[in-house]
């Protein structure tokens, strides 16, 4: 396996850069010590280029110690465009104001790396911005400005109308969005160590080498990057906190759109390219129509493989091309592209377990909202949505174990998920059989303290973008989650 690509669909070729660390930083992401050394700013794998592309103007440097990326990213926001100035304060169409040199230094996002990054902290300081603010650091961070030529007026166009365009409910809001696109960056950024592409020689008595460490970002053309970061920010645009099963169910008129068939990604993927498409907000317009072509085609097909009814048809699809996995094969990059998005969508479990709970509380909310609305419209109250009768602890538990697990098992086998230094495996691993160590734990308790009741009904079925049906049975049948009765996360 090579650590650089040149795809046709590429501006730049990038190369693999190994992260340096910080000493001896201690964390306490589960209730054990842990140490390990993570940096605040992951320098980016294509900063070896930084003086490849042209600006438009070349900057004059006042200080010896600035620099050739600061130099261009100074250009990059201090140009003339369309007969206006632009220089580091930008100003939405609806009037939000943005310091792109406040931005650069803002201290809340300088943990952006860190898999505990403290996304409700932010976003209680930026309740509105926390989305285009974090989309900025994470360009920034990857030189997507630069290299396409971005126009930060326009981009912050898009990215603000987009979160605004996210309902305020409990889970699936601009806050969820944000964190999706952390996770993303998180994936891509740190270095793994793949376990495929590597040859033995079958007559060779050595073990086959030792995978070189880079990052997944330094494996994709920058193009593709851009893309997947994008289409985190868009994946959940206009969710109405509704299953796509419910939509289905009462006949909404998106499930009758899409033939209720992935509503809710397909209406996620659709409006938020009619928002993209609006001239004000056309970031991507320095893309030439090939490039543009494959943009939106690597967003739709990011944003779809988010839908849990694809969950383990993808998950499968990785495990059969495991053998022959090529990352100098587009078809390969995007199915590792998936497999991304996919594990930042639902990371919830792996996260410390302050985090998890947090986003847990919201996802019940939610499903209780949905709970009621059944109730209200007399519908039989879907699996783990009636709030009079709470099951956290076996939504998590069942979630942890037939959803995140066998997705979170087979990035981890297979190398890509990051392992930093000072930990022996990856914290996501660690941090998800911690929480579901407690989920366990809590029901052990719940099962000691129950007295049974005849109230006629099994709790069983579930899931799309939450859990499925219980894992007390020993079926593994009746523990296998019923995508036809979907739920959400």
């Amino acid at each position: 396996m090579t650590s650089a690509l040149s795809p046709s669909t590429s501006k730049c070729n990038t190369c693999a850069k190994s992260v340096t660390s910080d000493n001896g930083k201690e964390i306490q992401p589960f209730g054990v010590l842990v140490g390990r050394k993570i940096p605040k700013r992951v320098n980016s794998p294509l900063t070896p280029f930084a003086s490849y592309w042209k600006t438009e103007a070349t900057p004059t440097n006042n200080n010896e110690h600035e620099t050739s990326v600061d130099q261009l990213r100074k250009a990059s926001v201090s140009r003339k465009e369309s007969g206006t100035h632009v220089d580091t304060v930008v100003t939405t169409i609806d009037g939000q104001r943005y310091d792109t040199k406040e931005l650069d230094h803002d201290p809340d996002f300088s943990e952006t790396a860190e898999w505990a990054f403290p996304i409700f902290q932010i976003s209680r300081k930026y309740p509105k911005t926390i989305l285009s603010r974090l989309t900025y650091n994470i360009f920034q961070q990857s030189e997507l400005f630069r290299i396409f030529k971005v126009s930060p007026i326009k981009f912050f166009n898009f990215f603000h109308a987009l979160e605004k365009g996210y309902w305020e409910i409990p889970y699936h809001n601009r806050i969820h969005a944000a964190d999706v696109l952390h996770g993303c960056y998180y994936l891509s950024v740190h270095p793994v160590r793949p376990q495929f592409g590597v040859v033995k020689s079958p007559d060779s008595l050595l073990p086959a080498p030792h995978p070189q460490a880079a990052s997944i970002m330094s494996q994709m053309s920058t193009l593709e990057l851009m893309a997947l970061f994008t289409a985190a920010a868009m994946h959940d645009y206009d969710h109405p906190g509704r299953t796509n099963a419910f939509l289905v169910t009462v006949e909404d008129k998106k499930a009758i759109l899409y033939n209720d068939r992935s509503v809710l990604e397909n209406h996620h993927a659709a409006e938020s390219w009619k928002l993209l498409n609006k001239s004000e907000n056309h970031f991507i317009e320095n893309l030439d129509p090939a490039e543009m072509k494959r943009f939106r085609y690597l967003v739709l097909e990011y944003i779809l493989a988010t839908d849990l009814k694809q969950h383990f048809e993808i998950i499968m699809t990785f495990n059969d091309r495991l053998a022959d996995m090529d990352l100098q094969v587009e078809s390969d990059r995007l199915l590792v592209g998936k497999l991304l998005i996919k594990m930042a969508d639902i990371n919830s479990p792996t996260k410390p377990y302050g985090l998890h709970r947090q986003w847990t509380d919201r996802i019940c909310e939610e499903f209780y909202e949905q709970g009621d609305d059944e109730r209200r419209r007399n519908l039989a109250i879907t699996p783990y949505m009636d709030r009079g009768d709470a099951q956290v602890a076996k939504l998590q538990d069942s979630f942890i174990a037939h959803v995140v697990s066998p997705l979170a098992q087979a990035m981890h086998e297979s190398g890509l998920l990051p392992i930093l230094p000072g930990l022996e495996t990856s914290e996501l691993m660690i941090n998800m059989q911690h929480n579901h160590r407690k989920w366990k734990e809590e029901i052990e308790i719940e099962t000691a303290n129950y007295e049974p009741t005849c109230n006629g009904g099994s709790v069983n079925g579930v899931i799309e973008e939450e859990s499925a049906s219980t894992s007390d049975s020993p079926d593994p049948r009746r523990d296998s989650p019923s995508l036809d009765s979907e739920l959400s996360q």
